[in-house]
């Protein structure tokens, strides 16, 4: 797997997308041993971040991740999320829907924190209720990697 050194820490120029995870037949009803075995798969060569999302299947891709990940050493993958923008009355709760992710995912920081379905319609809610600014306290804290810059 070739790597490649961002901000300091060395990530896998391939990473797994948790947009589409294997199911049993309903989108939030995750195949927990297929995704074991695929992270075990990606883990063995190499792929070292994983990409997921507040309400990527139905809002279960968060907590499986966080499930099949905890059997890893945390320094061992990079774990990257969303805050879920598209939808306005989330701007409301931008603290606790951190809370919340770093619970399902089971982790006590995120390597990035994403901002999701921006656009120049929402650059004004992003804007209004301190987003950005809430999103770099987190980065001073530790609890994130924000990258704006």
């Amino acid at each position: 797997m070739i790597h490649h050194n961002f901000n300091g820490a060395n990530i896998s120029a391939l990473g797994l997308g948790c947009m589409r995870l294997p199911t049993l037949g309903e989108d939030n009803q995750i195949d927990m041993e297929k995704l074991k075995e695929m992270v075990a798969f990606a883990m063995e060569r190499g792929i070292n971040y994983f990409d997921t999302a507040w309400f990527y299947h139905g809002g279960t891709s968060e907590s499986s991740m966080g499930e099949v990940l905890k059997a890893y050493p945390r320094e061992s993958f990079h774990l990257a999320t969303k805050f879920p923008g598209f939808d306005p009355e989330f701007f409301k709760k931008g603290p606790e829907i951190f809370e919340k992710q770093l619970s399902n995912c089971q982790v006590d920081y995120f390597d990035f924190y994403l901002f999701h379905a921006t656009s120049a319609i929402r650059h004004e809610k992003f804007t209004n209720t301190r987003a950005y600014e809430i999103a770099k306290e987190l980065k001073a804290a530790g609890a994130a990697e924000v990258i704006f810059e």
